[in-house]
């Protein structure tokens, strides 16, 4: 019993005696409105609800059907949510018919770096800028961030330029300072299996953009979304970055077949960061056009006014004139799969 699947015009005194019932026997719910049917979410462990009690819910009045979820993943399942969720970020929707690009730096290096970087990719069409403020790097000594002070450029960026902003999150304790600041908090590859961490994140209420980790399965990076949005916050993305394969001619392997097979198993929006999943600048454009032919809700691209001296991923880095080509060359592939950039 993971889906509860109400008769329409079921009223909310009925809703809520429904829940009374699930919660008395230590579940926690999630209601979701459809666009012809509420569900109700049941969240815990439902292996515990007896033949008997499940068909005693399913004679409470307002209750169509009781469906139950194989998939260990329940909330992020297409079989909870059978429309795709659209995430709302300041003015804007991520999962709709747009097709959104959040771009700018891997690290925030200085304001008047930032501001020149945010401009350009404001005025190519980006919706939403990135950049790191706290940087988890291979090595101890390369640039580690800005930290708040990164975090105040970012937001005096968006001020100017109006663009969302989204930076990672790497430690609990660093929390209340990026909540202060961004409108969309980052799950590293390295954290996507931190699991307090997800928690965490889960218990607040801006949206969650989680990459998947260097060698995770898809059912691995979907039972990490459920961590997520079990502790109630269901404004979660998935982003593909790339997986370590024995591949070594790019930085990692893109899986773009994610895209669409995540598609058929998830409700949650799809973004694609070409730069990541392959390291090397003259192949981000290629792997950017085929994510939006693949049906990625957003890309993710870093840009710089100066690669050649960035302080973070230069090697993979667009040009602005060259992001601003990109911006074009998209167009097209998303009118052509009915969507726009």
């Amino acid at each position: 019993m993971d889906i509860i699947v109400l008769e329409p015009g079921t009223s909310d005194v009925n809703i809520r005696h429904i829940i009374k019932k699930l919660e008395s026997k230590g579940l926690k719910t999630h209601v979701s409105q459809g666009t012809e049917r509420t569900i109700i979410g049941v969240i815990g462990d439902t292996s515990k609800v007896t033949e008997e009690e499940e068909d005693a819910i399913r004679a409470m009045t307002g209750v169509e059907n009781v469906v139950r979820i194989l998939k260990p993943y329940k909330l992020a399942s297409r079989d909870f949510k059978k429309e795709n969720s659209e995430i709302k970020v300041r003015n804007i929707t991520i999962g709709g018919k747009k097709i959104h690009v959040m771009a700018g730096p891997c690290a925030v290096e200085n304001k008047t770096i930032l501001f020149g970087i945010a401009e350009k990719v404001k005025n190519a069409g980006a919706t939403i800028l990135r950049g790191g403020a706290f940087k988890p790097r291979t090595s101890p000594y390369s640039f580690q961030g800005l930290g708040e002070e990164g975090l105040k450029y970012l937001a005096d960026a968006r001020d100017k330029f109006g663009l969302a902003i989204v930076t990672e999150l790497m430690d609990t304790k660093e929390m209340d300072v990026i909540m202060k600041y961004t409108d969309i908090i980052q799950i590293g590859a390295r954290n996507m299996q931190n699991f307090k961490l997800l928690l965490e994140v889960g218990s607040i209420d801006k949206p969650v953009l989680l990459k998947r980790g260097l060698s995770a399965t898809i059912k691995e990076w979907l039972m990490s979304a459920e961590y997520i949005m079990s502790r109630g916050n269901q404004n979660v993305m998935l982003c593909e970055r790339g997986i370590r394969t024995f591949e070594t001619a790019t930085r990692n392997t893109l899986d773009l077949s994610a895209v669409p097979l995540l598609k058929q198993m998830t409700h949650l929006p799809i973004v694609v960061d070409p730069s990541h999943g392959v390291g090397k600048r003259d192949l981000v454009a290629p792997m950017a056009r085929a994510a939006i032919a693949a049906g990625a809700d957003a890309l993710m691209i870093e840009v710089h006014t100066n690669p050649e001296e960035a302080l973070s991923d230069g090697e993979q880095s667009l040009k602005p004139d060259a992001f601003t080509r990109l911006m074009s060359e998209l167009k097209p592939i998303a009118q052509a799969i009915g969507r726009e950039i």
